[in-house]
């Protein structure tokens, strides 16, 4: 038996009204009724550039403030939600869409694939939507995971040639033609946070343990995601220690991050990376890893958090909570701001900063919407027994 979540009722539509020579293809008592009957009960439309300009009159749409505009004004008329679809949008290099949700815009961007075989993406993106508000996910959450699909998609196929017309069907099957161990094609779980190792290279040399040995004793333990963070390790060894952890982590399917270093994870073919503020911005390492990799962002203020999700971020690590010798001179925000980050986040939480044992299960009661978990170094990294300490904090916080 199907389980409620999936016997959830939405309305998503896609008003294919243009043809891909421009023309439009309904007549004017059909686009009557569908402004007047159809879009008051709609949860989401999902014009293109040229589809909200029909619905608006013929009004030309030539900028993303004029994409904004529109959503606005798509959205009088009665859905509850408006994605306004910018890959057409003339003079720009990346492929932007408007969401808007009755109070706020939110600019959704990613690199613009040229190709073909683009015949379908509208129809798709809506019909993936429709697919993650059913498991229940948010609107904004659901909108963010199809455009990432679209991209992968899209990119998969640029080169193929796929039927004998102008323009062809993108792989709708890219997930079972390509080498599942090289792709993961979105599927980040926000679960995977409950328990987030971070290690440390002074600690590895204090105990006399290898990066390698250190991950293997956490994943062991029931850490669920790992990050590496070696700031001492020159490129050449951290590189190739982080090709035996990712070997280790996947062994558990637990996901492999590097942090900052795009480089490393690009060359290692991690599951992502993590950035703080003052490293490369999220929107930039999105455009190098793809949407398909896992990408974290530092955060201490709701601002921060919620750049992160306009930047394409699929978690923030929000800390430090509590004083710790991991980081230097860094602001602690306690636990009234890491309530208020998650009260404003979209995305997803883990709190970072001065979490071990005595205080973990504190910081998981306090009740936070999208709060999926704690991130620990000294916690774990710098005890005698990496395995015995994670197994504790797990207990603690499952």
């Amino acid at each position: 038996m199907l389980s409620s979540s999936w016997l959830k009722a939405a309305l998503v539509v896609d008003p294919v009204m243009i043809s891909t020579s421009g023309d439009v293809l309904v007549g004017p008592s059909v686009l009557a009724g569908f402004l007047e009957e159809l879009l008051p009960m709609t949860d989401i439309v999902t014009p293109n550039i040229k589809e909200a300009s029909v619905l608006l009159g013929g009004v030309p749409l030539k900028s993303v403030s004029d994409m904004r505009t529109a959503a606005k004004l798509i959205h009088d008329l009665g859905p509850r939600n408006v994605l306004v679809k910018g890959g057409d949008l003339p003079n720009s290099l990346d492929a932007i869409d408007v969401f808007f949700d009755g109070e706020e815009f939110y600019e959704l961007c990613s690199p613009r694939v040229n190709t073909r075989n683009s015949h379908g993406t509208g129809c798709t993106l809506a019909s993936c939507i429709a697919a993650e508000l059913a498991k229940g996910s948010s609107m904004l959450s659901a909108v963010k995971t199809a455009k990432h699909f679209i991209e992968a998609a899209l990119d998969y196929s640029r080169d193929m040639t796929i039927g004998n017309g102008a323009q062809g069907p993108f792989d709708h099957f890219l997930a079972l033609n390509i080498n599942q161990s090289s792709c993961r094609l979105n599927r980040f779980n926000p679960n995977d946070l409950l328990l987030y190792a971070v290690t440390d290279s002074a600690m590895n040399r204090k105990w006399g343990r290898s990066i390698a040995e250190a991950v293997k004793a956490a994943v062991e333990g029931g850490a669920t995601i790992v990050q590496l963070r070696e700031k001492d390790a020159e490129t050449r060894d951290f590189l190739e220690a982080a090709k035996v952890c990712l070997e280790i982590c996947h062994s558990y399917g637990v996901p492999l991050l590097i942090n900052d270093r795009i480089d490393v994870a690009l060359a290692c073919d991690a599951d992502g990376v993590h950035v703080g503020q003052s490293d490369m911005p999220a929107r930039l390492a999105r455009t190098l890893l793809g949407p398909e990799k896992i990408i974290g962002v530092s955060c201490k203020t709701p601002e921060q958090a919620h750049q992160a999700w306009i930047d394409g971020a699929d978690y923030i690590g929000c800390g430090g909570v509590y004083p710790t010798n991991t980081k230097a001179n860094n602001r602690t925000i306690g636990l009234e701001g890491l309530k208020e980050v998650c009260l404003a986040s979209t995305l997803p939480v883990v709190a970072i900063g001065g979490i071990g044992l005595s205080n973990a299960r504190e910081v998981m009661k306090l009740g936070a919407p999208n709060l999926n978990g704690v991130a620990v170094v000294s916690a774990l990294f710098d005890r005698e027994c990496i395995l015995t300490e994670t197994r504790n904090l797990h207990a603690l916080v499952s």
